[in-house]
């Protein structure tokens, strides 16, 4: 995160290890952020909000999908044709409508380009850990 202040992201709030046993970040926020800063290019794990002012719905799918990675989106909206086009368009495995993106152990859950391959939970997921026999008696 430091790299992609010094390129000009400025921190609304957080931005600092807390001081106590463990490995523990502060919730953060982001604006301003470079196209080219790492957090703009690569998957983020932690708790980092980064906020992005787009004009329109085709300028969100477009920045959404300007990444290399495709583990969840969430969009908000409730306007019926905007829903559609954030499920058709967002190039990512998960898609939340008016929510967190989040895993559930009823669904598959998965990325797409270099945020993974294949699913977990769901059907889809135990399939993966499981092995076929194939009978043929003729």
């Amino acid at each position: 995160m430091k790299a992609s202040v010094a390129a000009g992201a400025i921190v609304l709030t957080g931005g600092k290890k807390i001081d106590a046993a463990g490995n523990y970040y502060e919730p953060t926020v982001l604006v301003s952020i470079p196209a080219d800063s790492p957090v703009s290019c690569e998957e983020v794990f932690g708790p980092v909000a980064m906020l992005f002012r787009v004009n329109t719905i085709d300028e969100a799918i477009n920045l959404a999908n300007s990444t290399s990675f495709g583990l969840g989106a969430a969009a908000w909206t409730n306007d019926d044709v905007e829903q559609a086009r954030f499920i058709d368009e967002l190039q990512a495995g998960c898609v939340f409508i008016n929510s967190m993106v989040a895993s559930d152990p009823r669904l598959p859950f998965g990325g797409i380009k270099n945020s993974g391959f294949g699913r977990e939970l769901g059907e889809f997921g135990i399939r993966e850990f499981v092995n076929v026999k194939t009978v043929w008696i003729k």
